[in-house]
């Protein structure tokens, strides 16, 4: 008996020292920077979250690492010949995670609680559609106000994301039920979420993992540590300090790509109380933040020059970056007379910046910039779903905020400083600026769509309610026998065909 027990013990020690992978070879364990927000695609705006959306929320379309626009749930679409009709036919194989069948009625349910939930924030990513028709069980129609070249590249991401009917009158965000190739198993607020595969998914042969595990690990040398280990197999945002390193060690390896966004300093301009400082009040004040701050010092110093100066909503590249409006060299002197000239000697003023170790040096590098200038920036530091949080209800100055970019321009500007943007958080408002990139929505021609968004940002780049600061290079890194990674700009994580060998 003694012996029995010895060899049981004995047993049992063993299987607790094998590795994670040997005890677990089915699932895929990813490490993220932040702890996503609301599982809600129609409320939710982080970066990681739409990472988690990747797995478990199917949507009308997508796009491949070239920007070309594929189908997904809907499989073929054309617009009439006014541009006021889209007719998108959808897929009749597709099923939600409750056994529900996907059809025309769903579709529009989803697009109508995206386009009219009070807290929405595809509102104005929809606010082109006047109406939805369902024709027949594959075929929908969206009717809208005006021409709207910005709407497909909407309906690639949240705004074109499919929940179960059925579930739309709960709390979503809770147990959220969807149609993609893996469905909801639990979530541990700043710790993991945990999808299950979906084997009745019209695309299932393609997913090899029978689960995906996504850990919150704010700091970025741990959470490169636990890849070293062995308990990742893959993280997003490798610190670009860590690049060198990656790239040296054999079990790993490093993709990279230029992302779609922009990264900057949000400043709360119009919303509350917060607002009524000198850095909100006085553009000035704003314009002497900006020239503060070296741009490609800043770039060397935290992000080892990897990324890219910037100081315009749209990545290097882009047809609608305009040479109007090249990165400024530092000019402390005119800073200083700046505040002089709003009748200043001295600003105070608060950032608030996400508790990861990047951003925090990234904040301490524009603390030691602005107060050369008279700026006395005090450091504010909390995990990211609360920043988020505080921003949207005006409870801060500045924010230390990106965006992770989408393909259509429209995208990186007209929900961030249009009067009713749903992200605008500072809420700032000019009404040329509305009108110009509410045109732009409306204007297919690249050539002339760039008027408006030149336009709309010589008055932008003159009153800063976004001090832009540089484009993320987005670095993945991964365990060498994990197969099958295609990397694409909008820096999300597309689980087909992943595989561990």
């Amino acid at each position: 008996m003694k012996l029995l027990t010895v060899l049981a013990s004995a047993t049992f020690l063993t299987l607790s020292l094998l590795p994670a992978a040997a005890q677990a070879p089915s699932t895929l364990r990813i490490g993220l920077q932040e702890d996503p927000d609301m599982l809600d695609p129609h409320k939710a705006r982080t970066f990681v979250g739409r990472i988690v959306f990747k797995g478990l929320c199917d949507k009308l379309l997508d796009i491949t690492p070239e920007l070309k626009l594929v189908p997904r749930l809907a499989t073929e679409w054309s617009f009439s010949a006014d541009g006021l009709t889209l007719t998108m036919k959808l897929r009749t194989d597709a099923k939600f995670h409750d056994g529900d069948v996907f059809n025309a009625e769903a579709a529009k349910a989803n697009l109508e609680r995206a386009r009219t939930l009070p807290d929405s924030l595809r509102k104005s990513e929809l606010a082109s559609v006047d109406s939805i028709e369902t024709p027949d069980a594959s075929t929908i129609v969206l009717k809208l106000k005006r021409p709207d070249a910005t709407l497909l590249a909407q309906l690639t991401d949240r705004a074109g994301m499919m929940l179960a009917p059925k579930s739309l009158g709960g709390d979503v965000a809770a147990k959220p039920v969807c149609s993609g190739p893996y469905k909801f198993v639990e979530r541990v607020q700043n710790d993991r979420i945990v999808l299950e595969r979906f084997k009745e998914h019209w695309e299932a042969a393609n997913y090899h993992f029978d689960r995906i595990l996504y850990r919150s690990i704010p700091d970025t040398t741990v959470r490169l540590a636990n890849l070293r280990a062995g308990e990742l197999d893959m993280l997003e945002r490798l610190a670009p300090t860590d690049v060198k390193s990656a790239q040296a060690d054999k079990s790993l390896k490093v993709a990279s790509t230029a992302n779609l966004g922009y990264q900057g300093i949000t400043i709360n301009t119009n919303n509350g109380d917060a607002a009524k400082q000198p850095m909100g009040m006085d553009k000035r004040v704003r314009q002497a933040l900006s020239l503060s701050i070296d741009r490609k010092v800043l770039s060397q110093v935290v992000f080892e020059g990897l990324y890219e100066p910037m100081i315009q909503p749209f990545n290097p590249g882009n047809p609608y970056l305009s040479a109007d409006f090249p990165v400024p060299a530092r000019d402390v002197a005119k800073a200083k007379a700046l505040l002089k000239e709003a009748g200043l000697s001295k600003v105070s003023v608060e950032l608030f910046v996400t508790n990861n170790p990047v951003d925090a040096q990234l904040g301490q590098v524009v603390q030691a910039m602005a107060q050369e200038a008279g700026i006395d920036v005090q450091i504010r530091s909390t995990e990211f779903a609360s920043q988020l949080r505080d921003q949207q209800q005006g409870k801060f100055q500045m924010s230390r905020i990106g965006w992770s970019g989408r393909i259509d321009p429209d995208g990186n500007i007209h929900p961030f400083v249009t009067t009713k943007g749903n992200q605008n958080d500072g809420k700032y408002s000019n009404a040329e600026v509305d009108r110009l990139l509410d045109e732009a929505r409306t204007v297919y021609d690249v050539a002339e769509r760039k008027k408006r968004y030149d336009a709309a940002q010589k008055i932008l780049q003159d009153e800063l309610p976004i001090v832009y600061l540089y484009n993320q290079t987005v670095f993945f890194a991964l365990r060498s026998n994990i197969q099958g990674f295609v990397i694409n700009p909008d820096g999300m994580i597309r689980l087909s065909g992943l595989k561990r060998s």
